[in-house]
């Protein structure tokens, strides 16, 4: 009976493990997606690759360029970490679950109140917020 329960355990722990490793896969399209998306947004605004560099490590540090990311002691949300969360909604009405809209917000906002994103990224790493 306990090979029994031994086996069943290593079934439960390798469906859980293959769960995992499918949703860190799908976490991986989606940023890649995301950053695709958010390159060529950043283009369109005139912004160099360099640019995009520190946009993708300010966003990576802010998010992980994770959609859904919430922080639970302040409610910012989303791939650029919006406060109140709710502001994205000038972008777009799916901002809760749409990486674009997302990413349009921020980068409105990063034009809007840093001029570039590698300004927004020193002044994240400064201050550690932006």
């Amino acid at each position: 009976m306990s090979t029994l329960r031994r086996t069943g355990a290593l079934v439960i722990t390798s469906v859980l493990a293959l769960g995992t490793t499918a949703t860190v896969a799908q976490a991986a399209t989606a940023e890649a997606g995301s950053k695709a998306v958010a390159r060529s947004m950043v283009s369109a605004h005139g912004w160099s690759t360099k640019q995009f560099g520190c946009l993708s490590r300010l966003w990576t540090k802010e998010s992980n360029w994770n959609h859904r990311a919430r922080n639970r002691s302040s409610g910012a949300y989303g791939i650029p970490q919006a406060l109140p969360a709710g502001k994205m909604a000038s972008a777009g009405r799916d901002w809760r679950t749409n990486p674009r809209t997302q990413i349009r917000w921020g980068l409105g906002y990063i034009k809007e109140r840093y001029g570039s994103p590698c300004r927004a990224w020193a002044h994240s790493r400064s201050r550690g917020w932006y």
